[in-house]
Parts: C-alpha cells; sequence; structure tokens
C-alpha cells in the first residue's frame, strides 16, 4: 500500500460505489472484512483511487484455456 495518494484523490464509500457500479453496501462490507485498501481518518472512510486500481488488478483471474461447452447438455435449475 503505497503512502501517497494518486493523482485522482480520495473519494467517499458512495464515490466509490458508483465507481465500481455496485451498492454502498457491498463497498461497507469490504471494508468491514478489511478486503479492500482504504484510509481512516477520523471517523471517516476514504479510498485513493490509484490503490483501489492495483487491488482490483490483484483479482484478476486469467483463462486457463479454451472452454468446452457441451451444447446437447441442458442446465437444470
Amino acid at each position: 500500500m503505497s503512502n501517497t495518494t494518486s493523482q485522482e484523490g480520495l473519494v467517499d464509500i458512495d464515490g466509490l460505489a458508483d465507481r465500481l457500479g455496485v451498492g454502498e453496501r457491498f463497498v461497507r462490507r469490504l471494508v468491514e472484512e478489511r478486503r479492500i485498501p482504504y484510509l481512516k481518518i477520523g471517523r471517516l472512510v476514504r479510498f485513493d483511487l490509484g490503490e483501489v486500481e492495483a487491488w482490483i488488478g490483484s483479482k484478476r483471474i486469467e483463462p486457463t484455456g479454451p472452454v468446452v461447452v457441451d451444447r446437447h447438455r441442458r442446465l437444470r435449475r
């Protein structure tokens, strides 16, 4: 985790939720579970967008190979 903030600055929970396209509740859960990098300034929670982008990049799962789909098989619910 970097000690400096990115050029884009800091955002709050609502701003990060909007940027990621998720709900505030999801972001709050990530913070509560300490699964996302964040800053605590007094009672305020803020996110460095550069650190969040790096965190997202670290979560990327690369494909292992081609996926074979059996078109004759139906999914059952």
